[in-house]
């Protein structure tokens, strides 16, 4: 049975995947977060997420927003076997404009880790409309969520340099994604049209039809 790690985004958990269904023949594991070093960047927590949960060559990684950046750090380090990215970007220059603002000005920095759990209230109008009961799932994802790791997070995000092409790579991006505009995603597998940045929640049965494809492929 061929392992598929499932790798979340920022301010979520392996919840975000509840959806998330894989056809029969793949064993769905889900990654939890690690806790990072002071000095880790995406790079080398790609490599503690290897080591931690023995991410092998011929292994398949899904990785969503955040988890779809990590996902291609591990694909530079390990041969997977496919590598598929959601709602994120594959280099840095399919990164929104904001990424260059917030280098230059890094307003998140003088905000206490301990406030950035504390703001679901933001989730509705940065990723877009859902129902009641996925928001409140949401923002249940961000209230548990390590302040250290976010803080974290938020700045090594900013910093995903990756340049190179990688192979067995595909890439799912919706058309009403604010965080991560589809226009600025080169040659993606499949473009879900009303797609948000958290479609892999609300539009699941989109996303399962194409990961069946894709994962079956030879």
């Amino acid at each position: 049975m061929t392992k598929v790690f499932l790798i979340p985004g920022l301010g979520a958990d392996t919840r975000l995947y509840k959806n998330i269904v894989l056809p029969s023949g793949f064993e769905r594991l889900p990654v939890d977060w690690v806790t990072p070093g002071v000095l880790d960047i995406l790079t080398t927590y790609g490599q503690k997420l290897v080591k931690h949960y023995n991410i092998q060559s011929g292994d398949i990684v899904i990785g969503d927003s955040l988890g779809g950046m990590i996902a291609v750090e591990i694909a530079k380090q390990v041969k997977l076997q496919k590598v598929i990215l959601i709602s994120s970007i594959k280099t840095a220059d399919e990164a929104p404009w904001y990424f260059k603002l917030f280098q230059k000005v890094p307003v998140y920095k003088p905000i206490p880790a301990s406030i950035m759990t504390k703001v679901g209230f933001m989730v509705k109008p940065i990723f877009g409309d859902m129902a009641a009961g996925d928001l409140a799932i949401f923002q249940s994802m961000l209230a548990n969520s390590s302040p250290v790791f976010l803080k974290w997070a938020m700045h090594a995000v900013l910093y995903f340099n990756n340049t190179e092409s990688i192979p067995n790579l595909f890439h799912i991006i919706g058309d009403k994604d604010q965080v991560f505009p589809w226009k600025k995603i080169k040659d993606p597998t499949a473009i879900i049209k009303g797609g948000t940045h958290i479609m892999v929640f609300d539009r699941a049965t989109e996303i399962n039809k194409l990961l069946a494809d894709i994962l079956q492929q030879p």
